[in-house]
This record gives structure tokens, C-alpha cells and sequence, in this order.
């Protein structure tokens, strides 16, 4: 009970930032088809929004594992959040300026303070009480980032997005200024949004550097041999971070083409396909609130096989069928994509203690997969078509589909259940 009592507000203060860094991944989505537009990118240059948010969890994985390491979570949360902060308002005078450079910095800017946050956020939950119940309270603090991936692309969509698609010939029937003046009205929409997420994340920080956060000091497990030597030689971390990374190239392809998808299969205009894909990261978090709850009474590995199999035939219907079929398929599998992060993570770290932050970073490096799957995805739109290119994210549930088989070990089974 004591325990139980102790814990309670760290969880709920942790659960907050889940909750932020879920609306700052899922405004990507709404930046692609925004910034296309307003910077005039080629589809393979837009695709470099992604890959500059998410480089920055590959590159700054290990730096902030170490700076935990010496300064603890609370330090790294609070240094996260003021890395957040900065790269929100640098989307000021890079809407100003149009440099979709300035937008690349700023966005990697954003990610870096993530990388922090998650690094952090991610095994602070699953040592904040029950080893059993690990997995369950990783999945449900992850509810909350489901909760913000689905409004994010609901309020981008409405306050960014402008729904003015001008084709060639509107265009080449323009004067410069009137060109210059769309552009910057279009650039401009991102600010008002931008100043806000940035001054909520400064209060949060200030917020959480008053609060009484207390450090949590890993146990060493005598029975594991992963407290000495290589950390690499620790399979099961290994084969999750593997899997981590093509679960996040996934994750990030099938929502970051999901607008362009729909509008270049259907017809859809940009701002109810924010909608549409709305809906589908609604389903994203339920599917995190069930996914907790079934693993009251089943294993996570089992869930991650099951819902990994799903995925794979929704995925190559989606390929085969096309039409609304297509679209029902995708926002299928963003409700089965619902428990992938958590479980790989609270999978994988299980049995590292002293070692677990950094293994934390290593599976936080692997973020790095939503910078180039993404890529890979938009060659092969522009070569064959975007249907046929959801072949990619198909082929990585392939990955998460044989870790989940891998790992049906004593690792896994000491979290299945709250027993």
C-alpha cells in the first residue's frame, strides 16, 4: 500500500508527458501534406520531415542515457521538456522565413527533447511498482500518447491545415506576390499552434522540477548475467531493438502516407482525411485500454503474435483489394499497431537492472526506423503507387511477428500477468 501511494503521482506526472510527445509525433502527419504545400517539396523531400524528427532519436539515444545516468530521470525529463520548449518556437521564424531547413532544425530540435522524455518515461513506468504488472501500467501510461495521437491530427488538421489545394495551372495564373502571399499565409498557421504546445511544455517542466520526483535506483537481479559484460550480448534486448526499429517504420509510413493515401486513392480532400485519420488513432488508443486489459489473462508476447499476424493480413488486403476496403484495412491496423511499443520495450528490458537505462536508450535509438522506412516507402510510391508501397510496413510486422515468437520465454512470462 505504501508503495501503491508513493508511486501514484510520479505515475500520473509521467503519464503527461506519454500524453505530449504523442501530439508532437502525430502532428507529422499534418506538417507533410502543410509543409508540401507551403514550402513547394517534392514528395520525396517532404518525406525528410520524418526522417529529421526521427534521426534525432538515434543520434541522441545514448547521450541522454548517460546524462541519466549521471544526473538521474528528473534531470533528463526537465532537460527534455526545455529541448521540447525550444524546438516548438523555432517553428516562429521558421514559418517566417519558409526555410523548410529552419522547419527540418526545428523539428529535430522537438525530437531530441522526446528522445530525452522517452528515454526516461518509458522504464520509469515499469519500475514504479510490480514487476509483474510492468507491461500492463508501460501499456497504459502508452494509452495517453494513443489519446494525444488521435486529437493531434483532429487540431492540426483544423488550424493548420487550410484545405486550399492549388493545382498547376491556378498557379502559373498567378503574379509572384500573389504566389509569396499564399505561401506565407500557408507557412503561417503553424506559429499559434507551435507558441501554445511550447508555453504548455515550459508549465509542465516547472511543474514537475517543484514536484517531489523521486529516483528510482534499479535492483540487481544476482540470477542475471546481464548486470556484467556487453550489453549487446543480451539476446532478448537485441532482438527488441531490432524489432523496435521496424515496428516504428511501420508505425510511422502507414499514418505520416495515410492523407496522401487517401486522397490519391479516393479522392479525399486533405481535411477530412485529418479526420479520417483522427478516427484512426482514436482506434489506436483504444486499442491500448483493451490491449491493458487483456493482459489481465493473456501473455504480451502472445497479444504482440496475434495482433502482429493481423496486421500483416490487413496490410497485404489492403495491397490486394484497394478501394474503402483499403482505408477500413489501415485504420484495422492502427488499432492493432496499439500495444506493439510498449510490449517490444517492457519485453525486452525485463531482467537488466543496473543496465537498464541503457538498453532504455538503445531501444529509443531504434525510433530511428520512422526515419528511413518512410523514405524507402516514397520510392516505391513514386515508382509503382502508394498502394502498392504499403508493402513496406507489411514486411516489418514480419520482424515484430518473430520477436513476439523468439521472446515466449521466461522473460515474457514473468510480466503476462499480475501474478
Amino acid at each position: 500500500m505504501n508503495n501503491k501511494n508513493t508511486y501514484l503521482i510520479p505515475f500520473i506526472l509521467i503519464t503527461v508527458l506519454f500524453f505530449l510527445w504523442g501530439f508532437a509525433h502525430n502532428l507529422n502527419p499534418i506538417l507533410i501534406p502543410h509543409l508540401k504545400k507551403a514550402c513547394q517539396l517534392s514528395d520525396l523531400q517532404s518525406a525528410l520531415i520524418d526522417s529529421a524528427f526521427f534521426v534525432a532519436y538515434f543520434v541522441m539515444a545514448l547521450p541522454a542515457g548517460y546524462f541519466m545516468n549521471k544526473y538521474g530521470y528528473k534531470s533528463g525529463i526537465i532537460f527534455g521538456l526545455l529541448l521540447f520548449a525550444l524546438g516548438a518556437i523555432l517553428f516562429v521564424p521558421a514559418a517566417n522565413t519558409l526555410a523548410f531547413s529552419f522547419f527540418l532544425f526545428a523539428l529535430f530540435v522537438i525530437a531530441s527533447g522526446l528522445t530525452f522524455l522517452e528515454t526516461a518515461a518509458n522504464p520509469y513506468v515499469t519500475v514504479l511498482g510490480d514487476t509483474n504488472t510492468a507491461t500492463q501500467r508501460l501499456n497504459f501510461s502508452q494509452s495517453f500518447n494513443g489519446l494525444a495521437a488521435s486529437l493531434a491530427p483532429f487540431i492540426g488538421g483544423q488550424f493548420i491545415l487550410s484545405g486550399k489545394n492549388l493545382g498547376d495551372t491556378e498557379i502559373s495564373s498567378m503574379t509572384n506576390e500573389q504566389i509569396q502571399s499564399y505561401l506565407m499565409e500557408e507557412g503561417s498557421s503553424v506559429k499559434i499552434p507551435y507558441i501554445i504546445i511550447s508555453v504548455v511544455v515550459l508549465m509542465v517542466a516547472f511543474f514537475i522540477w517543484r514536484s517531489n520526483l523521486p529516483e528510482i535506483i534499479e535492483e540487481t537481479n544476482q540470477e542475471n548475467e546481464s548486470e556484467s559484460g556487453s550489453i549487446l550480448k543480451q539476446k532478448n534486448l537485441v532482438l527488441g531493438v531490432i524489432a523496435q526499429f521496424f515496428y516504428v517504420g511501420a508505425q510511422v509510413c502507414i499514418s505520416s502516407f495515410f492523407i496522401r493515401f487517401l486522397g490519391k486513392t479516393s479522392g479525399i480532400d486533405e481535411k477530412s482525411a485529418a479526420i479520417y485519420l483522427s478516427v484512426a488513432l482514436l482506434l489506436f488508443m483504444i486499442g491500448r485500454f483493451v490491449g491493458t486489459y487483456l493482459m489481465r489473462f493473456v501473455a504480451p508476447y502472445k497479444l504482440l503474435i496475434g495482433y502482429s499476424a493481423i496486421n500483416i493480413v490487413l496490410l497485404f488486403g489492403a495491397i490486394a483489394v484497394g478501394g474503402s476496403f483499403a482505408i477500413y484495412a489501415l485504420i484495422g491496423v492502427e488499432f492493432f499497431m496499439s500495444i506493439m511499443f510498449p510490449t517490444i520495450f517492457s519485453l525486452s528490458i525485463i531482467g537488466l537492472g543496473k543496465q537498464t537505462k541503457l538498453g532504455s536508450s538503445l531501444l529509443i535509438m531504434s525510433i530511428v526506423g520512422g526515419a528511413i522506412f518512410p523514405l524507402i516507402m516514397g520510392q516505391i510510391s513514386d515508382m509503382y503507387s502508394i498502394q502498392f508501397a504499403y508493402v513496406v510496413p507489411a514486411l516489418c510486422f514480419f520482424v515484430v511477428l518473430y520477436f513476439g515468437l523468439k521472446t515466449t520465454s521466461k522473460h515474457s512470462m514473468k510480466i503476462s500477468s499480475g501474478h
